[in-house]
């Protein structure tokens, strides 16, 4: 299981050291939330602070958009070139477009599913990504309670990714903790993305440690 600590969590007053401590952690990515407070009730950061945390990060950034205008925020981030920006198939009318947009710019396409999306709706999208998430929370805020449901849809989107790509891998987001991350395991879940359970833990490697089953 690969680990990405979601910076959303953690203390903004301190975020660079913050930053350089879940990378000592081992973690694999830093998944970074950017919400425009349109396409969710809430804002997070822009491009100065998302500049910032790329001169100190010694992992690849994880580039999560809930945002209505995909193409304006992939502008402004795909000069850092993360190893991934994923958008929310329900904030975007031309999905094809975005995706082939970031593969010109070097960067992996993927695609979030909000807790109430069925994973059918992407299929003919699949062969074209890299990554899916799936929201395992209601985005917008840090800190809810995972939604058991999801692991059901974890389970259709494995089988839709092993026939059509076996090479997209499946993340989740929201609620991921040490009593859930053996079934989001065997379910088929690749990458968890953790903010609280990282964050507001003791010891960071301890915690990011336990995730890596």
């Amino acid at each position: 299981m690969l680990v990405a600590p979601s910076i959303l969590s953690a203390n903004f007053a301190q975020l660079g050291n913050e930053i350089s401590a879940i990378c000592e952690a081992s973690c694999d990515l830093i998944h970074i939330d950017v919400m425009d407070g349109h396409f969710v009730p809430n804002m997070t950061i822009g491009p100065v602070v998302v500049n910032s945390v790329a001169k100190v990060a010694s992992k690849p950034l994880d580039i999560h958009l809930m945002v209505k205008d995909n193409n304006f925020f992939i502008d402004l981030f795909s000069h850092l070139k993360p190893n991934y920006i994923s958008f929310h198939i329900e904030s975007e009318k031309h999905p094809h477009r975005i995706i082939q947009k970031l593969k010109a710019l070097g960067i992996k396409p993927a695609i979030v599913l909000n807790p109430h999306t069925k994973p059918d709706i992407i299929e003919y999208l699949l062969e074209d990504l890299d990554m899916v998430l799936l929201m395992s929370v209601n985005p917008g805020f840090g800190g809810q309670k995972f939604i058991p449901s999801v692991l059901k849809k974890v389970k259709e989107l494995k089988n839709m990714i092993n026939t059509i790509n076996p090479k997209c891998l499946i993340q989740v987001d929201g609620g991921v903790n040490d009593m859930n991350i053996k079934d989001l395991k065997d379910a088929g879940v690749d990458i968890v993305v953790a903010g609280s359970y990282v964050f507001k833990s003791d010891d960071y490697a301890k915690a990011i440690k336990s995730l890596k089953i």
